[in-house]
């Protein structure tokens, strides 16, 4: 085996998300023993990047380390899924809300142009451009609610659900929707609508959820 220890965290990325996709297909069943050991061998690398990755997959809620047992793969049910949903669309609802009050106006513009691009990433079907955007739309929103507790939360409900979400953007339908309600959610901040900029935000996060939970069941 590689002497990897010194390996950069990208290695630990990449087994992450292998592991990470075998456990939402199905190939990797709720209940399952992740054993370190079996992995570094499997994956031919030191224990080190392993653990890593199963830390990774532990904080996106997919597996847990059981006492006795080490680390287990969670059942992921559809009500499970709603429920990260659910709490998604209330934090992305409050910091919607801050930042229709606190964005500058340098912020709100940023935002307005980010739109605007990605409005033509929708009108080409340019999937990987527009998801890759969709993330920063977002993270402009969390950072202009100025409240880094907030942000933070919302960072880390948005990392625990994006394994859910892969292929989420890939219909051309579902893009179109994402920019329509993108636009309610931008007009909303850039006239300072607090109540609004909350709607809207929770109305896109439901909607979002509507359709990953339709592929689940």
């Amino acid at each position: 085996m590689q002497d990897t220890s010194g390996q950069p965290p990208l290695r630990a990325a990449s087994i992450a998300a292998t592991l990470e996709a075998e456990i939402i297909t199905g190939q990797i069943t709720g209940g399952t023993k992740l054993d370190e050991q079996g992995l570094a061998e499997r994956f031919d690398v030191s224990r080190t990047p392993v653990r890593e990755a199963l830390h990774l997959l532990a904080a996106r809620s997919l597996v847990e380390r059981v006492p006795y047992r080490g680390v287990v793969v969670l059942d992921i049910t559809p009500e499970r899924i709603e429920q990260m949903f659910e709490a998604m669309a209330e934090v992305e609802a409050l910091c919607g809300r801050f930042s229709a009050q606190r964005m500058t106006i340098g912020e709100r513009g940023a935002l307005q142009v980010l739109h605007d691009e990605m409005q033509v990433m929708a009108e080409k079907e340019a999937y990987n451009d527009y998801e890759a955007a969709n993330t920063r739309f977002h993270a402009m929103i969390y950072d202009g609610a100025h409240n880094a507790d907030i942000a933070e939360l919302a960072d880390t409900l948005r990392l625990k659900l994006a394994p859910f979400r892969r292929t989420q953007l890939k219909s051309a339908a579902r893009m179109e929707k994402s920019s329509a309600e993108h636009q309610d959610i931008v007009t909303s901040i850039v006239d300072n609508d607090p109540a609004g900029a909350e709607r809207a935000l929770r109305r896109h996060l439901m909607s979002a959820a509507q359709q990953v939970l339709g592929q689940m069941r």
